[in-house]
C-alpha cells in the first residue's frame, strides 16, 4: 500500500483534532505509527516500521472550511510537493496571518523539499482570510495552501 503526500496530511489533520496523542495504522503488510508533538513512538514492528511526527495542536486553528473559494476570493495553491511551514524557522513568526494585506510578490509561506525551502509567493493582491494547509503538514502539488480575498 502506498499512502500519497495528502493521504498522510489528512491522517495528521485528523490525529491533531482528536484527543489522542498517537495512531497505529496496520493494512495487510503496512503498518504506520504517528505521534503527536514529536513524541518517539516505540518501534516495535521491526523493519516494516514507518513514523511521520505530527504537528503538535496549536491554540489557534488555522484550517478553513473544505468548501472553495467564495466571489471576490482566491485560493493560493502550492507549486510543489513537500511540507509546508508558515513561518521561516519554528518559533519565528508566520509570513502572514489571516487580515493581514499580501501582494503578489507576498511570501505566505514555505515549502520543504528534500531540505531545501522554496519560498511560496500569494500570486495574488488582497486580504488573507485563512490557511487552508496547517503548519508542518505535507501538502502535494495544487493543493491550497491559503485564501485570499481579492481586492
Amino acid at each position: 500500500m502506498i499512502l500519497t503526500a495528502k493521504d498522510i496530511a489528512e491522517i495528521t489533520r485528523l490525529l491533531d483534532e482528536s484527543h489522542f496523542s498517537e495512531l497505529k495504522l496496520e493494512i495487510g503488510e503496512f503498518r504506520l505509527r504517528i505521534s503527536r508533538g514529536g513524541a518517539a513512538p516505540r518501534d516495535d514492528y521491526g523493519d516494516e516500521f514507518h513514523s511521520v511526527a505530527a504537528p503538535a495542536p496549536t491554540a489557534e486553528k488555522r484550517a478553513a472550511p473544505a468548501d472553495g473559494p467564495g466571489k471576490g476570493e482566491a485560493d493560493v495553491p502550492s507549486p510543489l510537493l513537500g511540507n509546508f511551514y508558515h513561518s521561516p524557522r519554528p518559533g519565528d513568526p508566520p509570513f502572514v496571518e489571516p487580515g493581514d494585506s499580501v501582494s503578489e510578490d507576498t511570501t505566505i509561506g514555505i515549502v520543504e523539499v528534500m531540505k531545501l525551502m522554496n519560498p511560496i509567493r500569494a500570486g495574488v493582491a488582497g486580504t488573507v482570510v485563512a490557511f487552508l494547509a496547517a503548519n508542518g503538514t505535507a501538502v502535494e502539488r495544487d493543493q491550497p495552501l491559503l485564501r485570499v480575498k481579492v481586492g
